[in-house]
């Protein structure tokens, strides 16, 4: 069995800066726009049952305005009339009102345990959304901000159970089909967990795959054998057929044309496998398995020509041996095999604090960790996507510095990247006790968060002084200051959603839509 290997994050030292005096208070007047919202945003607020800190997390604290990171300066929220409405901004000066892109097609205040609804721009042409009630759309959009071209299409939607927002999102494109992979997160309830809250969070990974051929041939799999069914040309005879079977190895042809050939993914018992036309005019073939109760992932090891077809009976079964990875109690059936890991076995080194976290990769083709990071005390503080094409960034506390990492899926020897420090940020923001969100330009340029109410505070990275400034304590020349900026917003509405780009700051109240002009360079 694989374990996964414990990694550490390596700080790149010439990103820090030991000699970083702390921010300077600028009084220089930030230029802030307000634009009135036609109807006000769809906030859901938290039920009486939702009142764990998980809850607080995923659904109390979530960030209503979206941003579509493909394009410049262009936010989305969605409103109580279920529109989703952007605002892209080109000049300050002449803003235009938010417009109505896409409507819901059903009525949100009709689902009593409705979450709010949530929105991914998976690329430049495509997004998901959710309407906080359990179904998922994926909708084709044209070139968004390309007036010639942009046109919300629901190209997917399906009820997916329970209420969830989405967390993230990806577009996949290769020769032989396009996928759109998609994060959903879920807070559901154990109801036989009588220790905590019964709370736990869920997340489940959705692919939504087109192909754009049909499948070579298609295959099922029971416990002792697998099925492979072929569509066979017209008119084919049983000389038109040549299968050669061997313990490993499978070599079909079809009227003197190679088929499919290449290593089985496990043994078979080729002397007993067969094969037989149809009168449907396609032909079956009955492969006998040598290790019985081996789930096969692929019938041929690296051929992605065929399509597997599960039925709900194996999709049961492969749950219900899935269950012992999930259970909320220590071992809850002793004569099961591989029985769930028992804290009580753990070296005291094992031992992972409450109050520690880790970092894990996960390998998307067995859903296997294969790295863990302990965090320790490093704590998380926000998420930002800094390039659309590559994973989100996360930023972490390191002792008093904020660390922006990137992860590379590519990447073995740097799979986590330090890309970015914002000097002293991370002490800074632990003195801010009403803060909501955390954000900061895909630049690196400045960081900013922003209060419950009103107050939004801007931290910007060292720039070189107009004016000669001298250390009094050392006696030396300050090259370099780095200054912080406040800025108080007119209203007494709750922010529900801040964003940040290169060049501004937007944030989102109830009614009202501000835009803080933070940088005016290109």
């Amino acid at each position: 069995m694989e374990v996964a290997a414990n990694c550490s994050l390596r700080v790149k030292r010439p990103l820090l800066d030991p000699r970083f005096e702390g921010y300077k208070l600028s009084l220089e007047p930030l230029p802030c726009y307000q634009l009135e919202l036609d109807a006000a945003v769809a906030e859901v607020k938290l039920r009486d049952d939702q009142y764990t800190l998980e809850h607080m997390h995923a659904f109390g604290m979530y960030n209503y305005l979206h941003c579509d990171s493909w394009y410049q300066d262009s936010v989305y929220y969605i409103d109580t009339l279920g529109r989703i409405m952007n605002l892209t901004v080109m000049l300050d000066t002449a803003l235009g009102k938010p417009r109505e892109v896409f409507r819901l097609p059903t009525d949100l205040t009709a689902c009593d345990n409705r979450l709010c609804a949530s929105i991914h721009f998976s690329s430049s042409t495509w997004v998901t959304l959710s309407d906080g009630t359990g179904r998922l759309y994926v909708i084709g959009t044209g070139e968004r901000g390309n007036s010639a071209s942009e046109k919300w299409e629901i190209m997917f939607n399906e009820e997916l159970g329970d209420p969830f927002i989405i967390i993230h999102s990806i577009s996949l494109l290769n020769a032989e089909e396009h996928s759109i992979a998609t994060l959903l997160l879920r807070i559901e309830k154990e109801e036989l967990d009588m220790k905590g809250s019964g709370f736990y969070v869920s997340l489940e990974w959705v692919t939504i795959s087109k192909k754009n051929q049909e499948p070579l041939y298609y295959w099922q799999q029971t416990e002792d054998d697998l099925t492979v069914t072929i569509r066979l040309p017209e008119d084919s005879t049983k000389e038109d057929i040549q299968i050669q079977f061997l313990p490993d190895h499978i070599n079909i042809v079809l009227k003197d044309h190679q088929f499919l050939e290449g290593k089985l993914y496990s043994s078979i018992d080729h002397e007993s496998s067969t094969w037989i036309i149809k009168e449907s005019n396609s032909l079956e073939i009955s492969l006998i398995k040598k290790n019985e109760g081996l789930t096969w992932p692929e019938l041929v090891i690296g051929d992605k020509q065929g399509e597997l077809i599960r039925d709900s009976a194996q999709c049961a079964a492969i749950a219900e041996r899935l269950m012992h990875l999930t259970s909320e109690e220590l071992n809850p059936n002793p004569d099961k095999e591989k029985p769930p890991c028992n804290a009580q076995e753990l070296e005291e080194c094992d031992i992972f604090f409450e109050e520690s976290s880790s970092l894990c990769r996960f390998d998307g083709n067995t859903l296997k960790t294969t790295h863990v990071v302990n965090l320790g005390s490093n704590q998380y503080l926000f998420s930002v996507i800094v390039d659309p094409k590559e994973m989100p960034c996360f930023c972490l506390r390191h002792d008093v510095d904020a660390l922006l990492w990137q992860p590379h899926s590519s990447k073995q020897d740097d799979m986590w990247e330090h890309i970015a420090t914002f000097n002293a940020l991370g002490y800074v923001q632990a003195s801010k006790r009403d803060k909501k969100f955390f954000a900061c330009a895909p630049n690196y340029s400045y960081a900013a968060l922003c209060e419950c109410l009103r107050r939004v505070f801007i931290y910007r990275q060292p720039a070189p002084m107009s004016t000669v400034l001298y250390n009094r304590k050392e006696g030396r020349q300050v090259g370099q200051v780095a200054k912080q900026q406040v800025a108080s917003l007119e209203t007494n509405d709750p922010i529900l959603g801040f964003q940040a780009t290169n060049e501004r700051l937007f944030v989102l109240t109830t009614k009202n839509l501000f835009l803080i002009k933070v940088n005016t360079e290109n």
